[in-house]
């Protein structure tokens, strides 16, 4: 919804220009009707991380001073039962967040064998039951549903070992939501990406809400803040790496509990930015 970007135009108007991207078509339009008073200070384009450089120099805009990631989904799309975020209305099993892409998660329970479905789950969604919610979703083919899905895993995991913290779906829905939208190879593609667009003194700033999004983050803020990155056992600097960024937060930063409070979604996020060299 703009939160972030009307904040920053706030503070870069008049004379700075933001450059907005999504893959989620419904967010562009929904920026635009947001930001619609900012004028020509706004940019708005549809399309993913990985294209940065490419949609930032189609755009005009050959360097930046800041380069913001907010990582995951919206509330937005997790709302909307017709999306197929969410385990707790029903809906189709879709999970794209660009309507054009091919791959859905119905492809993925109903098509990917047991084997693919347990890796998924368990690289991506940290399920350690992955092998059970695996070969239940293969026995009770097709799944059709979000509901189907949820009654799945319901069914896979023993009453007794269900978490306390989160729903016993959360884990596998969040697995199938990175692997449908390649969510990581993106991050890994966009971080990359945006050092390359970055002024010098310019900060790169992400927004990441679980664990594997903060895990690249934090090891390419750490390779890249070095000048050499050769095994801590060879004599002898090799690689020829040298440091690009200076990070700037040593730990994350977290959301104070009066702001848990007003948005519990907001519980699991984790600020770090680092500076351009």
């Amino acid at each position: 919804m703009a939160g972030h970007a009307r904040q920053i135009l706030e503070r870069i108007t008049p004379g700075g220009r933001l450059l907005g991207i999504d893959r989620d078509p419904e967010a562009v339009e929904a920026g635009k009707r947001a930001l619609a008073s900012y004028g020509r200070a706004v940019t708005l384009v549809q399309g993913r991380f990985s294209r940065l450089q490419e949609l930032a120099a189609a755009s005009g805009f050959t360097h930046a001073d800041l380069v913001l990631f907010d990582f995951g989904i919206s509330s937005a799309q997790l709302d909307d039962p017709e999306r197929g975020f969410s385990f707790r209305a029903e809906g189709p099993l879709d999970m794209r967040m660009d309507s054009a892409s091919e791959l859905t998660a119905a492809t993925i329970v109903n098509q990917f064998d047991a084997a693919e479905i347990e890796r998924i789950l368990r690289e991506y969604g940290e399920e350690r039951w992955a092998r059970r919610i695996a070969q239940f979703i293969v026995v009770r083919r097709p799944l059709r549903t979000t509901r189907d899905l949820t009654a799945a895993v319901e069914a896979a995991i023993p009453r007794k070992a269900w978490p306390r913290d989160i729903h016993v779906a959360t884990r596998t829905f969040q697995g199938l939501r990175i692997a449908v939208n390649d969510e990581l190879g993106e991050i890994e593609s966009g971080l990359t990406a945006a050092l390359e667009i970055l002024n010098p003194g310019g900060r790169m700033a992400t927004i990441s809400f679980h664990s594997l999004e903060d895990r690249l983050v934090k090891s390419f803020f750490n390779v890249e803040s070095k000048d050499c990155i050769c095994p801590p056992q060879q004599p002898v600097c090799t690689c020829g790496h040298r440091a690009t960024l200076r990070i700037i937060t040593r730990r994350p930063v977290r959301p104070s509990d009066e702001e848990v409070a007003s948005n519990p979604r907001a519980r699991s996020a984790r600020l770090r930015v680092a500076q351009r060299l």
